[in-house]
């Protein structure tokens, strides 16, 4: 947190937005929340368990000129490390080489990640200041997820300044494909299991 804020949450309540909450009635709720502490500022294990496990993650950026830029990065569960209480890392996979995060960066350091599980219907709302490191293969061999098809290029450095987990709501309930094909192979499973005890049973009857 800067010295200019008196609150982690200063990092997205700006005085335009106290303003704005002011004008529409929320401002209340929102001071009663920063004179409990606010949002938190370090990773707890919980969040730490949720961000190694998800496989998606919006990341925004944006350039000097305020103009903001969101990429999509996803990988298998545990592609996100958290390497401490502050910092999270993953492997940046070569994609269309338009390289706007990394050009944003170089000039606007401030960075947000979004992460929305659909499954649990949960999200988390993080803001820090990223950056790029290139030509570290000690840290990329470390970030990089085994047997994952994807070439890597760097890796992104993620330190969080403020956090905070939204409510389920309007949040739409979703599954993974590989979670429905499961549930769906088990369900097979035990519906072949049923129909060879039926099978038993009628044989056993006709054999009466």
């Amino acid at each position: 947190m800067s010295s200019a804020q008196a609150f982690s949450s200063d990092v997205a309540f700006t005085p335009t937005v106290k303003s704005v909450q002011s004008r529409k009635g929320s401002r209340d709720g929102y001071a009663s929340m920063e004179q409990r502490g606010s949002w938190r500022t370090g990773i707890t294990p919980d969040l730490a368990q949720f961000i190694q496990s998800q496989i998606s993650v919006f990341f925004a950026t944006a350039n000097s000129q305020g103009q903001p830029y969101i990429q999509h990065r996803g990988g298998p569960a545990g592609f996100l490390h958290v390497l401490d209480e502050r910092v999270i890392a993953f492997a940046d996979f070569a994609g269309n080489r338009q390289y706007i995060t990394q050009g944003n960066l170089a000039d606007n350091a401030k960075a947000y990640l979004f992460l929305i599980d659909y499954r649990t219907r949960q999200r988390v709302k993080l803001w820090g200041e990223a950056r790029v490191v290139e030509g570290d293969a000690d840290l990329m061999a470390k970030l990089m997820p085994q047997n994952y098809r994807a070439r890597p290029e760097q890796v992104i450095l993620f330190k969080v300044s403020a956090w905070d987990m939204n409510c389920p709501q309007h949040i739409p309930l979703r599954f993974d494909a590989a979670e429905v094909e499961a549930i769906v192979a088990e369900r097979d499973k035990r519906i072949e299991e049923l129909e060879a005890e039926i099978d038993r049973l009628r044989a056993g009857q006709l054999g009466r």
